[in-house]
């Protein structure tokens, strides 16, 4: 059975990087949201599956995997319970914790970069907070790239 991923349809967000890990290993999956209707897909199958009342483990949002019983939410959980299964993270238990801390801090860095559009809140548009927006991008660019980027040498 192919694995289910539910993200929205015309984002490249968190969900971008369960996309990489399933085409990387050649995995058997089918994106739900990007599916046409006719066809069991679209953005409102997405959203009936996120509203399942009959979900003992509920994702609070997209993205989130189905594999057969097991319903699997947030970036970091699915990449640690996708990467043995496709032979993406490292051998043994020591090597997994490694992996799946490179992917929070990786998680880190993306929300700092979104972080730069939206340093006030996130339900501003960027044009609501542009000058708070400028300042924090400039000192990402200078102080916090260079930490990450420093770090993953």
């Amino acid at each position: 059975m192919a694995y289910q991923l539910h993200y929205w349809p015309t984002i490249q967000g968190r969900g971008e990087f369960v996309r990489l890990a399933l085409e990387a290993a050649g995995a058997d999956y089918v994106d739900v949201a990007r599916q046409p209707p006719a066809e069991g897909g679209g953005e409102a199958k997405l959203m009936q599956r996120l509203r399942d009342a009959h979900n003992p483990r509920p994702s609070f949002a997209p993205p989130f995997l189905v594999d057969g019983e097991v319903v699997v939410g947030q970036t970091a959980a699915i990449l640690l319970y996708l990467g043995p299964r496709l032979g993406l993270g490292g051998v043994g238990e020591a090597d997994q914790v490694w992996t799946h801390q490179l992917q929070l801090t990786i998680a880190d860095a993306v929300v700092e970069a979104h972080d730069t559009h939206h340093p006030l809140s996130n339900a501003l548009y960027y044009e609501d907070q542009r000058e708070a927006a400028l300042q924090r991008a400039k000192d990402f660019r200078e102080k916090r790239i260079p930490k990450f980027l420093g770090w993953f040498e």
